[in-house]
């Protein structure tokens, strides 16, 4: 862990072992504005987190892996992928260093969230890194969010499709909210597509 001299250490988890049952074919391999869909969400996570990013795979992993190829992030294998979102963070978490202060949990399927609102969530963690941070969109709380390492054994008592969203609602810890509309627009569909906004 960091010393109280140095800024808290964290690290980003990509979360992209899902089958894509509803897209139909491996979204993460879905091309918007030129790049692959899960390369996006790993440069996104390296301009915060530098090498020090985690991905996640699980469904057609042989066919998704290669995307990676030229990335500094370290790849995970969630062979229990099946089971649900939750094995995919218990397989990030327990890569992670013990060094690891606090982790950023993102979805390959947020393609609208940017470096930017990452960063900003980031900055908020690291004025009181005793906190959860979570993107606020539709009245909601929920991914990307950061967790300090005093949360990981919650995180890893998750079990089948019950992803981060529901440690943030027990009120069990202090949780700060950063506004981040773009979280809203997640890629399960291909007419989801559609609602991209241009911008993105």
């Amino acid at each position: 862990m960091s010393t109280a001299a140095d800024p808290p250490a964290l690290h980003v988890i990509v979360l992209a072992a899902g089958a894509s049952r509803r897209f139909g074919s491996p979204k993460q391999l879905v091309r918007i504005r030129g790049q692959a869909l899960l390369r996006l969400a790993v440069e996104h996570a390296a301009q915060v987190a530098g090498q020090a990013v985690t991905v996640v795979l699980g469904a057609h992993a042989a066919e998704i892996a290669p995307l990676l190829k030229a990335c500094s992030a370290a790849i995970v294998l969630n062979r229990a992928w099946a089971e649900g979102i939750a094995s995919s963070i218990r397989a990030g978490l327990t890569s992670l260093p013990s060094s690891c202060d606090g982790v950023l949990l993102t979805l390959a399927d947020q393609p609208a969230v940017t470096s930017e609102d990452l960063r900003r969530l980031v900055a908020a963690w690291r004025r009181d890194p005793r906190c959860i941070v979570a993107a606020q969109y539709a009245a909601i709380l929920g991914v990307p969010a950061i967790f300090p390492r005093a949360q990981f054994p919650a995180l890893l008592a998750l079990r089948g499709d019950q992803g981060a969203r529901a440690l943030l609602n027990r009120g069990a810890a202090a949780v700060i909210g950063v506004p981040v509309p773009a979280a809203a627009v997640d890629i399960d569909r291909p007419e989801d597509l559609l609602d991209l906004p241009e911008t993105s």
